[in-house]
């Protein structure tokens, strides 16, 4: 017999101002939320039965499983997997479900919307079955269900940004520690946010050998993780064989940008911010190669705006989305001619998700 009491849990999916590839490396992030949300609902089954639909998959795709007899199947469901087989792991006791899902937040974005996912799954299971899942443990254990039944070697930064971020201020977090501040967003500026329309794939082997990359010249740099060095030694890691030169000074230069953009936000100083987020993508584009053509037409439409400080490929790349800061006002008519000129230029058609009011007139005219 299935319950009757629904419980619900709902995430945001997240934007990275900078900080990109630097979580696995042990670094510093700043991403913020971004008003998409994906949204949970379920009820308790008598059996160990787990029966799964999404409205955002298809037309209402739906999946079923049993609780301790996980398998992957390189599907969306491998998420709702991921964690009831870690909880169950960890000795968390559950009881089969009956779960709908339904998310705004669009897949292969570069937004986060796995970790938005798994949070907004824990977070019901949290209530429903009375768990005690504090907010980081709850991160956690989603980005274990990632790696040990998805297969996608994330950082943290994702399931912690689902978590604890909001849409008013950045999160600047330190992977390594955990420890994190709420750096508020200024009141004259006003972020943006464009879809490319190129999907990526973290379980893909590209993501994975650029880990494989920073943890092989970790180890010639002789320190644990590339967080440990600083701008000092970039003369040892431009010594190191190709790639790994590159790699490392991605993630050092961008640990080192992402500490310059905090303080560049507590001083108003939206100028550097721009400039940082242009030094970001390029680092990204020519020494992490996670950029593509379509992505670099974004951002250089939106770099041309006179409105526009700064714009940067956002998430792992391969793909996904561009976030920009614009003078606050001015995002939505920019947003609008940006999206146009690549739809013309690029052949595909970009989605605005920030500002949300051009996201939700676009959604009313589909």
């Amino acid at each position: 017999m299935t319950e009757r009491v629904f419980f619900t849990g709902e995430a945001p999916g997240r934007v990275n101002l900078i900080g990109e590839h630097t979580d696995y490396n042990g670094g510093f992030v700043l991403p913020a939320a971004i008003p998409q949300r994906t949204r949970v609902t379920l009820r308790r089954r008598a059996d160990m039965r787990v029966v799964a639909q999404s409205e955002s998959v298809g037309r209402g795709a739906r999946e079923t499983y049993e609780l301790g007899r996980e398998t992957r199947r390189g599907a969306w469901i491998d998420y709702v997997q991921g964690i009831t087989q870690v909880l169950g792991r960890e000795g968390y006791a559950l009881s089969g479900l009956d779960l709908a899902i339904v998310s705004e937040v669009p897949i292969g974005s570069g937004l986060s919307s796995s970790a938005a996912l798994e949070i907004a799954v824990m977070r019901a299971l949290r209530d429903a079955c009375g768990l005690d899942l504090p907010d980081v443990r709850m991160a956690l254990l989603a980005r274990r269900a990632e790696h040990e039944f998805v297969g996608a070697p994330v950082g943290i930064m994702d399931q912690m940004a689902c978590t604890l971020a909001d849409e008013h201020t950045a999160l600047f977090l330190d992977t390594r520690t955990l420890e994190y501040r709420r750096v508020p967003l200024p009141d004259t500026a006003e972020l943006l946010v464009i879809n490319s329309g190129v999907a990526h794939d973290h379980v893909a082997g590209d993501y994975r050998t650029r880990r494989a990359e920073c943890e092989q010249a970790a180890r010639l740099l002789g320190v644990r993780e590339l967080r440990d060095c600083d701008l000092s030694d970039l003369d040892r890691v431009a010594q190191l064989p190709a790639p790994l030169n590159r790699r490392a000074k991605h993630v050092i230069t961008e640990n080192a940008r992402v500490h310059e953009t905090v303080a560049a936000l507590t001083d108003g100083n939206l100028d550097r911010v721009g400039e940082l987020f242009r030094q970001s993508h390029a680092s990204m584009r020519d020494d992490f190669d996670v950029s593509v053509p379509e992505i670099d037409r974004l951002v250089a439409l939106a770099s041309e705006r006179p409105d526009v400080y700064g714009a940067r490929l956002t998430g792992g790349g391969f793909g996904g989305s561009i976030v920009a800061l614009a003078r606050r006002g001015t995002a939505r008519h920019a947003a609008e001619l940006v999206a146009e000129r690549y739809r013309a230029t690029a052949g595909r058609a970009p989605t605005v998700l920030v500002p949300l009011e051009l996201a939700a007139e676009a959604q009313r005219r589909l």
